[in-house]
């Protein structure tokens, strides 16, 4: 028997994945609220939390934002997504989590708390999707969440105007 990739459509509802507030599409998998909790300057949070990721064609942009927590990213399926991390002294690091490691591409890595983050799939790619995990450490909360504003982060980084341009919801 040969395996088939799913399509988008089967992976967004054999996995219930929704729209997601900043591109692509989620579904919260874990949440450590059986475990002690941490307390953080926003608030007590759980030890953890754990989603899907998906980025397709036709979502195919995860807008610049940034949270409070550190993010390990795995990679699970489909076609490879590009990261573009700037960091909090303007420092612009590209990594991609995709399957080829002999092509440079990352299995898994960790964007730490306070780095803003965008991630992009080809629309040309040969699945159409790229299906990753998110670990977060202290557990993700919306109020830990910054969506990017557009003129202000251009402000804060004017080396890297175009791409925050094309990466950011206007605002």
């Amino acid at each position: 028997m040969t395996e088939q990739n799913p399509t988008i459509k089967q992976l967004v509802d054999t996995l219930n994945l929704e729209p997601h507030v900043e591109g692509g599409y989620f579904k919260q998998t874990f949440k450590a609220d059986g475990q002690p909790s941490v307390n953080t300057p926003k608030g007590s949070r759980v030890t953890m939390t754990s989603i899907y990721y998906l980025l397709s064609a036709d979502s195919p942009i995860g807008h610049f934002h940034r949270n409070t927590s550190d993010i390990m990213h795995y990679f699970h399926a489909g076609d490879p997504i590009t990261y573009y991390l700037i960091h909090p002294d303007g420092t612009l690091e590209t990594k991609v989590l995709g399957p080829d490691v002999l092509a440079g591409h990352e299995y898994q890595f960790v964007v730490k708390g306070g780095v803003w983050k965008a991630s992009t799939i080809s629309q040309e790619g040969k699945n159409g999707y790229g299906l990753i995990g998110e670990a977060v450490a202290p557990g993700f909360e919306y109020t830990d969440m910054e969506l990017a504003n557009r003129q202000a982060l251009m402000e804060a980084f004017p080396q890297h105007q175009e791409l925050i341009q094309g990466l950011t919801r206007e605002h």
